[in-house]
Formats: structure tokens, sequence, C-alpha cells
């Protein structure tokens, strides 16, 4: 069995979260922070050959009212980019909310502010893959 990975791309870091070998749970994993185009790729594609990954699931920040932002346009560049160094399917998940989300769970958790600022991309990483993970079963 192989495992999903879910991801919550933003400017400075991107969260990543991987599913159980089930695919039943997702867990943060860590909070990478970004250093050019070509290194996020490959720190990703190793990461998929390294846990045995069969599916990419990106987070897709749309609008709330459900169209498309100015994110979602630079989400599909870099999707077709890592398209270029992953063979696994990559597939979008809703991620409106998910941030916030994880920033109420973690205040509920009583985690500092500074605390927080460090784990709240792989948190949301590990939302948006649990929602992905909730709708297939």
């Amino acid at each position: 069995m192989a495992r999903k990975m879910g991801l919550d791309l933003g400017d400075v870091n991107i969260g990543i979260a991987f599913s159980d070998l089930l695919g039943m749970f997702a867990s943060g994993f860590i909070n990478y922070r970004r250093q050019s185009l070509e290194q996020d790729l490959q720190y990703i594609a190793d990461l998929v050959k390294e846990k045995d990954v069969d599916t990419i699931v990106v987070g897709l920040p749309k609008n709330m009212d459900g169209t498309d932002g100015v994110r979602v346009e630079f989400t599909y560049k870099f999707c077709d980019n890592l398209k270029n160094y992953v063979t696994v399917p990559i597939v979008y998940q809703d991620e409106r909310l998910s941030t916030v989300s994880a920033e109420k769970m973690l205040i509920s958790a009583d985690v500092s502010r500074e605390k927080r600022k460090k784990v709240i991309d792989k948190v949301a990483a590990s939302i948006i893959l649990q929602n992905y993970l909730d709708k297939k079963f």
C-alpha cells in the first residue's frame, strides 16, 4: 500500500502531510521552507519516492464564493512544474478555511503564537489531506 501526500503551498513555506498506509488518517510532516522552484520540486519528488506516495493532494485556494483567485493560478503553475518531477497523480482539494481551522485547532490546544507559526502550514496540509481522505470513504 502507498501513502497520500498533502501539500499546502505558501509563498514562504510548503506544509507537507502524509496519510497512513491505509489512507485513512493524515498527519503533518514538515513545514518546508521554500528555496528555489527547482529545489522545492526536487524535495517533494524525493519525498514521493522515499515515502512511497501514490497520490499528491494539493490545496486549491479558492475564493469564499467558489471562484478562482490569484493563488489558484499560482497553484496550477506549481503543479504543472511538479509533473516534470513525479509520475504520480496530482489532485486538487478545496482548501478554503483550512488555515483558519488549523489556527483554531492550535489555539484550542493552547499552542503559543510563536509555536503556531512554526507548524501552521503542516497542520493545514494535514487538514487538506484529511478532507480528501474523508471523501474517499
